[in-house]
């Protein structure tokens, strides 16, 4: 099968698209995420397959399992695993619109990572009008929670899932340069949470002890941890109630991130020894959250890459590949031995950001390069 007869189309992928944008899905925004999934699970279901629909983690939105019909159904075969999950609050429609400027198309999500997700869809679809039966079946989920770390699905949902199947393929932004993700780093978040004492900030300021002032001065010291081996950043921060009292409580989230597991080990030691309980009462205390294991590339995963660059060479173009920051849910999957392959998504920029775009001519490119690894992989 040449994937260059496929016909996709880039404008009817985007018009398609469209609504898969504009449906803004924030991971905590349990409603926003499950007309989300309404609306995936409507298409797949369109696309001739059976849908599950997985109740919610831990109160977060919904995730959604499609089967494609298939002569081996059941026996192990091949998972395409995305999130719809976004960092994008409701309302970021009005900042960051979807709209096509030249080569690129803009949305929240669009690139991180629901173009992709749609491509791969897209890639079912278009073998399926083809007539082009796959040798494995396949299967699709999309979760709801990955941009916290997947705590809710990773064990029930992922895992579980991922067992059953020989291959895992992850249709996460590509890389730079047409580049594809063969391992991640390993990845920690941090709760944090500083108490003080409390007073009256106009009359008694004296009497008191900052929770915020206890958390910024702990803010420096972490980020001045980061090193060549293991980055520390704090992202969230949470104080005080009323600006006329001394602050009780602060809490923040903290990530830590490094190539290797035992360099981010070590990290995690760092971090929980900053908890301390002072003589006044205070105390400052660090609790480990999700974990994203290192994944570094096996024999398994890397045949898998080597199917996917001939594949794109016989499209017109190299496919590097390489470890890459950033987790995903094939951290868990590649680390667990199960061949993975990630980064196949669309390419583009500006993910987590109001300037988030794709390459409009990725779409239907990335969607050919899909189909061939579902055509072939056996």
């Amino acid at each position: 099968m040449n994937p260059n007869a496929l016909p996709f189309d880039a404008d009817a992928m985007l018009a398609r698209l469209r609504p898969w944008i504009e449906c803004e899905s924030p991971t905590f925004d349990t409603p926003a995420m499950n007309r989300m999934m309404d609306l995936a699970a409507r298409d797949l279901a369109a696309a001739g397959a059976t849908v599950d629909r997985i109740p919610g983690p831990m109160g977060l939105g919904d995730c959604v399992r499609a089967r494609f019909p298939h002569p081996r159904a059941g026996e192990p075969g091949i998972l395409l695993m995305s999130h719809l999950d976004t960092v994008h609050p409701v309302g970021t429609l009005a900042a960051l619109p979807f709209r096509q400027d030249g080569g690129r198309c803009y949305g929240p999500g669009i690139c991180d990572m629901k173009g992709g997700a749609f491509a791969s869809l897209e890639a079912v679809v278009q073998l399926a009008k083809a007539g082009i039966a796959t040798p494995l079946p396949v299967t699709i989920l999309f979760t709801s929670d990955e941009e916290i770390g997947s705590p809710g699905t990773r064990d029930g949902i992922i895992m579980e899932e991922a067992r059953r199947q020989k291959y895992v393929l992850v249709p996460e932004p590509g890389r730079p340069g047409e580049g594809v993700v063969t391992g991640r780093y390993a990845i920690a978040r941090f709760d944090l949470e500083a108490q003080g004492r409390p007073s009256h900030a106009g009359a008694h300021l004296k009497e008191g002890r900052s929770a915020v002032n206890a958390m910024a001065r702990q803010l420096l010291a972490i980020e001045d941890m980061t090193g060549e081996d293991c980055t520390f950043s704090v992202g969230v921060i949470h104080g005080g109630q009323w600006v006329n009292c001394v602050p009780t409580t602060c809490r923040a989230e903290a990530l830590s991130m490094a190539k290797r597991q035992p360099d981010l080990d070590r990290g995690v030691e760092r971090m929980l020894a900053l908890s301390v309980e002072n003589p006044d009462g205070t105390r400052f205390s660090v609790r480990r959250g999700v974990t994203r294991p290192v994944w570094e590339p096996d024999a398994g995963t890397l045949r898998l890459y080597e199917l996917a660059r001939g594949i794109a060479h016989e499209m017109g173009f190299d496919l590097p590949h390489e470890s890459a920051g950033g987790g995903s849910d094939a951290n868990f999957t590649g680390a667990a031995g199960i061949p993975s392959l990630d980064g196949l998504g669309v390419l583009g920029g500006g993910y987590h950001t109001l300037g988030e775009y794709i390459e409009v001519d990725s779409l239907p490119r990335r969607g050919r390069l899909m189909a061939g690894l579902l055509a072939r992989l056996e």
